[in-house]
């Protein structure tokens, strides 16, 4: 039959005719292989719909996920990073910052705004691995500095999206003390009574987990992310022992107390909006309501 059998021989298609399978289509998960159409996996906010495993996105996605109707306003987009340094490994610290800026479409490693979620208002830091792998510089100090005082300004709960390899190399110093300048942000934050939660994504290491990532009145974290300050091999050989299985996981780190829960990023939404509105200032007022109560018994007495 013809239907199985090549009637005419030396038939060549060319190469503009073949028809081939666009790229992007399909999204293979890394952890079990299951193979799934991109549009699902979207939908499916980029979590696998066999084994659940979380990819990693970007602040795009982060936005996208939480802000109603993807509206938002970005805080300081333009700033961008000096050489105070001068600093030269294979190229320049400023060819490396243009180049990836050209690649990444993105300013530096972190993005901030501020909109509605489910009606609720909120101020969002969400960083970015793809950024020399979220790394923090002086810009990311400042750029969340600045995000958490419009939060305290205009008394607006702060949501800290944290994915990073720790401080950037090539600003030595002036990276370290980003730490020292947004933990004291989030002390101010603090005694403003402003709600503070802090999301630790895959990966959250080295300074930033040592810093504002470990602060949050809520820590949290979504399902498998690695969590830590020194890397595994580092600290097997520091201490001479083979690690726990699943050491540096959301889930080991969960037992052993360093965060609150795990949240699956499709209820991520909800479940923030949830543990705000707890903390709407209704509670506060009713809270300073029994203050000024008790401290007018005390005067009475």
């Amino acid at each position: 039959m013809s239907w199985f059998k090549r009637v005419e021989k030396g038939i060549i298609t060319p190469t503009e005719g073949k028809k081939e399978t666009p790229e992007g289509l399909w999204y293979k998960c890394p952890s079990c292989k299951t193979v799934t159409n991109t549009a699902e996996h979207r939908k499916n906010m980029y979590t696998c719909p066999s084994c659940n495993h979380h990819d990693r996105i970007d602040s795009a996605e982060y936005f996208e996920i939480l802000f109603d109707d993807n509206k938002f306003e970005e805080l300081d987009p333009n700033l961008t990073s000096a050489d105070p340094l001068e600093f030269v490994d294979t190229q320049a610290y400023p060819s490396r910052i243009a180049l990836t800026q050209r690649k990444t479409h993105l300013k530096d490693a972190v993005r901030s705004a501020h909109g509605k979620m489910n009606g609720v208002d909120l101020v969002v830091s969400c960083m970015d691995f793809k950024f020399i792998g979220g790394s923090m510089g002086s810009v990311v100090g400042e750029k969340i500095a600045r995000a958490i005082d419009y939060a305290r300004t205009h008394k607006i709960p702060f949501l800290m999206i944290s994915k990073s390899g720790g401080a950037r190399m090539m600003e030595a110093g002036f990276s370290l003390m980003q730490m020292a300048k947004t933990s004291a942000k989030l002390a101010l934050l603090a005694n403003a009574k402003i709600p503070y939660i802090s999301l630790l994504t895959d990966p959250t290491t080295g300074g930033v987990t040592a810093s504002y990532a470990m602060l949050g009145d809520f820590n949290i974290s979504e399902p498998g992310a690695l969590i830590g300050f020194a890397g595994p091999r580092v600290i097997k050989e520091t201490i001479g022992k083979d690690l726990p299985k699943g050491f540096q996981s959301a889930e080991f780190v969960l037992e052993h107390g360093f965060l609150d829960f795990i949240v699956d990023r499709k209820q991520l939404k909800q479940q923030l909006t949830d543990l705000l509105t707890m903390l709407q200032p209704e509670g506060t007022a009713e809270m300073a309501a029994i203050e000024t109560v008790a401290k007018s018994t005390k005067k009475v007495k």
